[in-house]
């Protein structure tokens, strides 16, 4: 059983709707018990990062959170699930963020105007690891993006893809049980279901 995890502020639907089309057991939950008691857990994410942390806070999930990743039980942050695992985001100065891996969260920069912020479309990755959530991916696959902020990690060695807007973008990571993406997955078509299926299997299958 996987747990989507439900702190008020995340794409719920679609999540679970590929989590389903994949075969995956999964339940949407908001109950710290049920999530440490899974399988594997999704942390979706969707609007800003201070309001997505302030309903976190509120719904006393973030001890959830950080308690289920001590279990060594594989976590998948998605969007702005991704920038919440580290400590704050420059959308949102002041607020603290899960602080569990290392990283800056900055404005795509648009010093020219040229650029359409949000990063709202399809584009190409460059995968650094093609094990964990890669397998069975090859070549420079498209996947969908919707953000205005983006990841520089700290430790370049946790950085799994990357792809470009303007900027070098760190677009997911992998440290130990955690895995996350810029992108979504759950919108990324063939190749995003395959990411969501990688992972299942990572959490030991979908039975």
């Amino acid at each position: 059983m996987i747990s989507i995890i439900d702190y008020g502020a995340g794409n719920l639907q679609s999540v679970t709707k590929a989590m389903n089309f994949i075969g995956s057991d999964c339940i949407v939950t908001n109950d710290k018990e049920t999530i440490l008691n899974s399988d594997g857990a999704i942390l979706p994410g969707v609007g800003s990062f201070g309001d997505a942390m302030e309903c976190m806070n509120n719904s006393g999930l973030v001890a959830a959170v950080q308690e289920f990743i001590k279990t060594d039980k594989p976590l998948l942050g998605i969007c702005l699930g991704l920038q919440l695992l580290f400590g704050g985001s420059d959308e949102s100065k002041g607020v603290e963020g899960l602080n569990i891996l290392k990283g800056s969260i900055t404005r795509i920069p648009n010093d020219d105007g040229k650029l359409k912020i949000p990063h709202m479309g399809w584009n190409s990755l460059n995968i650094i690891r093609g094990d964990g959530l890669y397998k069975n991916i090859e070549g420079f696959p498209y996947v969908y993006f919707v953000h205005s902020y983006f990841l520089k990690a700290e430790q370049e060695d946790i950085v799994t893809a990357q792809t470009t807007y303007g900027t070098v973008i760190d677009a997911s990571v992998n440290f130990k049980n955690i895995y996350a993406t810029q992108f979504h997955p759950e919108k990324s078509g063939k190749v995003g279901l395959q990411i969501l299926d990688n992972f299942v299997n990572i959490c030991g299958g979908k039975n």
